[in-house]
């Protein structure tokens, strides 16, 4: 239940993206208090973060405003020179004409030489904005573990993960250190984390009383949701990746517009950087 922003993921290829393949692991037979369990899943999504960004990756987007889609897209995301690229590969469920397939490749080719070629205050520019989204994820992070109280619901199995049910619930008294926090006092939700690795398998959390944002400006209200899915990356490196996130938003503006959207969002492909560059390379 971390959501920066516009409500995104923390994974999102910003993004985005999610073991801890050093967790401490639990002895045979005991059973860790539910935050114990949170703990070490936080741990390893920080890890997760960490290794996320040596992936490409394919993602789809679907995105609808008051029940009309708007986008619908596919990219191939890059990590280039530090800070991720999205090269669009269909637009709508088709793939791009021979002609726009052509300018992407030449936007993307620009794109690379442009980093390149540019100066370090560029450079630090870019790459600061990039970081500082990511910083933005981490601390939405922590504030989750002082907004909610955890409880274990109990055990379960979920595609082939033996895994822990927690439910969450806000706590009494929390106080967000920023607006982005204030969704978090109006949500309940519940996490199924891998016994073995300490991974969020999935993640399920909904608004549950309306919570105001920029005083009267903005509300979101009950009926918004998000659901998060992942899975063990590829090559067995010991940490996830997202594998579908869905993000349902009842709102208002101004107290009457009414700003109801829904996002979803699927990941695949994963492919180590070198070797997305060389396919990339290959199909010119």
């Amino acid at each position: 239940m971390v959501f920066v922003g516009s409500f995104r993921p923390p994974f999102r290829p910003v993004f985005i993206m999610i073991g801890l393949a050093a967790a401490a692991r639990l002895s045979p037979g005991a059973t860790p208090s539910a935050q114990e369990i949170v703990r070490k899943s936080v741990e390893a999504i920080q890890w997760d973060w960490s290794e996320a960004s040596k992936y490409s990756y394919v993602e789809s987007d679907v995105a609808t405003k008051h029940g009309d889609t708007r986008t619908s897209k596919t990219y191939r995301v890059l990590m280039i020179d530090g800070s991720p690229y999205q090269d669009i590969t269909s637009i709508d469920g088709r793939p791009l004409s021979p002609q726009a397939k052509l300018l992407e490749q030449q936007k993307l080719e620009k794109e690379i030489q442009a980093r390149r070629n540019e100066s370090d205050r560029e450079r630090r520019r870019r790459m600061d904005k990039y970081l500082k989204g990511n910083e933005r994820n981490h601390q939405m992070l922590k504030e989750m573990i002082d907004a909610f109280q955890f409880r274990l619901a109990g055990e379960t199995r979920v595609d082939g993960h033996d895994c822990w049910l927690l439910d969450a619930e806000p706590k009494p008294g929390y106080y967000p250190a920023d607006h982005e926090g204030r969704v978090l006092k109006g949500m309940k939700g519940q996490l199924w984390i891998d016994k073995a690795t300490n991974q969020w398998v999935k993640v399920q959390a909904q608004v549950v009383k309306p919570v105001s944002f920029y005083g009267f400006l903005a509300k979101v209200g009950p009926g918004t949701e998000f659901y998060l899915k992942q899975e063990p990356a590829p090559l067995g490196n010991g940490f996830w990746l997202p594998k579908v996130f869905n993000v349902q938003v009842k709102a208002t503006a101004l107290g009457f517009f009414n700003e109801d959207s829904t996002e979803y969002e699927t990941y695949s492909d994963y492919q180590p950087m070198p070797q997305a560059i060389a396919l990339l390379q290959s199909s010119k």
